[in-house]
């Protein structure tokens, strides 16, 4: 239990003060404290409090946790504060364990998941891993047109954080009671552009696929196979050529906008493959730092949005497998929209007996009798004439 609370607190951001306060001070923070390590039980009075200030039901505070989330792999920058370090964490692991539940509920059976299937003891090893997972997902040489709806085809759920500058991705494998491998989820920040997005992306895919060796660089690893994923060797080799001494700044943008990768990253995929020289490498990061491209490059590409989640939970609902305070709190707001509000209406209005909508209609007609009259006294009614049809 004590996990289960401590979990929940950190991912909406919650300190144990914090905490406390939410909950109107009914409880101290170190009587908190006692409740997430285990030393003290809340009354019921507490323990209802403490489910609302944490939006879950109170038997989600005992329950053991259906699944087990395990974090692969953690890119943040060292000046990231422990506390935020937590809170992201914990919400990665909430936000991962909701997926898991909808996919149970939808009967949604993913693919064989490659968690570590490739093996990788040199740099080389990586860029093949990448190209193996293209052969396994049956993806072909082309880019890849929209990476996230592609990732989630495949049950590797995409999360995204409004976060710093400080926070760059974070992976993980869902497990069920057995140790079985139910999911995986990737996650970046949610105010990049298109080409960032989708770097980080393909970065964290690496963590979960690969099985770095002890003596490798992990993240040179995950950094060779992002590039290898986004812009495949064979294609990008067709398209601009084995040895390039000139590149005009033009065509490297159309290449961008094809491979769905910064012209950075492209620069660095090119003399990685042998393209250009060391000293055309390094006259290109002298350009972009000189016009400011290391931080905001032009022609930025659009962010693209996860949906997995949010339609499938809507489809739930829908079927009757989730409430509509379930469904809301997964998604954060309302599940209906006001036409979608409407109908509901009315199909409740129908399930109730005939004399109670008899009565509810003319309660309404009266109400509107003074409007309609209004109207007709005034000629706002369009004109032309009334057809008796017997």
């Amino acid at each position: 239990m004590e996990n289960r609370i401590k979990m929940l607190r950190l991912a909406h951001g919650f300190s144990l003060e914090a905490l406390s306060a939410q909950m109107g001070g009914l409880v101290t923070k170190q009587a908190l404290s006692k409740y997430e390590s285990g030393l003290s039980m809340p009354s019921p009075v507490v323990l209802a409090k403490l489910a609302a200030a944490l939006n879950v039901k109170a038997a989600q505070l005992w329950a053991e946790p259906t699944y087990q989330i395990e974090v692969v792999a953690y890119r943040k920058k060292a000046k990231l504060t422990k506390t935020d370090s937590a809170h992201i964490e914990s919400r990665f692991k909430l936000e991962l364990e909701r997926r898991v539940v909808v996919q149970d509920l939808t009967k949604s059976t993913p693919p064989p998941l490659c968690v570590q299937q490739f093996s990788v003891d040199t740099i080389e090893q990586a860029e093949e891993a990448a190209n193996q997972l293209r052969e396994y997902w049956n993806l072909g040489q082309d880019p890849i047109g929209n990476l996230t709806n592609t990732l989630e085809s495949f049950f590797v759920h995409v999360i995204e954080f409004q976060t710093g500058e400080d926070f760059d991705g974070i992976s993980g494998i869902a497990r069920d009671a057995k140790s079985n491998i139910k999911a995986t989820a990737v996650a970046s920040r949610g105010n990049l552009t298109g080409e960032r997005q989708r770097s980080n992306l393909a970065h964290e895919v690496a963590h979960i696929v690969m099985k770095v060796g002890a003596k490798m660089d992990e993240e040179k690893a995950a950094r060779r196979f992002a590039g290898a994923f986004l812009a495949p060797a064979k294609t990008l080799l067709q398209e601009v050529g084995t040895k390039r001494s000139h590149l005009p700044m033009r065509e490297l943008a159309l290449h961008k906008r094809r491979f769905g990768m910064s012209m950075q990253s492209l620069i660095y995929r090119l003399h990685e493959l042998g393209v250009i020289t060391d000293v055309y490498y390094r006259q290109w990061f002298q350009i972009f730092s000189r016009q400011g491209f290391r931080k905001a490059e032009p022609l930025p590409l659009p962010a693209e949005k996860p949906e997995w989640f949010q339609r499938n939970v809507l489809r739930a609902f829908a079927e009757g497998l989730l409430s509509r305070a379930q469904a809301s709190e997964m998604l954060g707001g309302p599940v209906n929209g006001p036409e979608e509000s409407s109908l509901v209406s009315r199909r409740e209005f129908m399930k109730l007996p005939m004399e109670r909508r008899r009565q509810a209609l003319e309660e309404q007609a009266r109400r509107l009798e003074g409007y309609y009259h209004e109207l007709i006294e005034n000629d706002d009614i369009g004109g032309g004439d009334f057809v008796d049809h017997k």
